[in-house]
């Protein structure tokens, strides 16, 4: 059974979930994002579509600090991640491509450790473990050890472990990655009803067009640029295409060289 919503969890809506504003990083002399700006407002699912190599994980190794931005400016709900770090990423919540789950402790105790990071303590951390759990239809394998979960059953945890210390935005980085066709639709899903139930700001880093749905905003990121941002209804206006997967498509494609001219 769902869980109501939760008005107290709800992210301030005048204030963007995340904000990216001119970010560029280089590794040497390559430029894995240049001058990149996108948006993420309180309470959308933002899809962050790009393919391999696109600079997803750059990006979100940024927002999250693994990677230090040097330039531009980097919010979670208005707090920089830079200037006041602990402020930002206490409201974020992030599922990594990688599984990082510990695969011989319980599915509850992988959920109790992550709260005693954020400084929840272990009664109060087991309480919303099982509360988490209970959403993601998994109560029942609480006390079950992580590697005897399926692939799905394992990022179902990895979002519910997100949730501990209730944040206002969501980053998952190609989370369907392995999982077949009825789990991926499973995934998506929940994350869609978190979007609704208590407003939180998702942003859903793929290469899969079918996980996008016509109510979602929609970011294309291709070799490190932003080449289009919007509701979905302007992403194609944005490409003059009928449909998100010949958008993509068409904002990916490379110039034909011309014959002669070196590039």
């Amino acid at each position: 059974m769902t869980a109501p919503p939760n008005p107290a969890s709800r992210a301030p809506a005048a204030l963007p979930a995340l904000a990216v504003t001119h970010v560029t990083h280089a590794f040497g002399t390559r430029k894995a994002l240049d001058d990149v700006s996108l948006t993420v407002p309180a309470g959308s699912f933002t899809a962050l579509l790009g393919p391999n190599g696109a600079g997803k994980t750059t990006l979100f190794s940024l927002i999250t600090r693994l990677y230090d931005n040097r330039t531009g400016r980097i919010e979670v709900l208005g707090e920089d991640v830079r200037r006041r770090p602990a402020a930002a990423l206490s409201q974020l919540g992030v599922v990594f491509q990688a599984r990082t789950l510990d695969l011989e402790l319980t599915v509850a105790q992988n959920l109790v450790y992550h709260a005693t990071l954020h400084g929840i303590g272990f009664r109060a951390g087991r309480r919303r473990a099982l509360e988490v759990l209970q959403r993601a239809g998994l109560a029942d394998r609480a006390d079950e050890r992580v590697r005897n979960l399926s692939g799905g059953q394992m990022r179902r945890v990895e979002i519910a472990r997100a949730l501990m210390h209730r944040p206002h935005l969501l980053l998952l980085d190609e989370p369907t990655v392995g999982l077949d066709i009825a789990s991926r639709a499973a995934l998506v899903a929940q994350v869609r009803e978190l979007v609704a139930q208590e407003g939180i700001g998702v942003l859903w880093a793929t290469h899969i067009i079918e996980e996008i749905a016509p109510d979602d905003r929609v970011v294309v990121l291709h070799r490190g640029r932003i080449r289009a941002e919007g509701s979905h209804a302007e992403v194609l206006a944005q490409a003059g295409a009928h449909t998100i997967a010949d958008a993509f498509l068409h904002l990916v494609r490379e110039p034909e060289p011309i014959p002669g001219v070196s590039t």
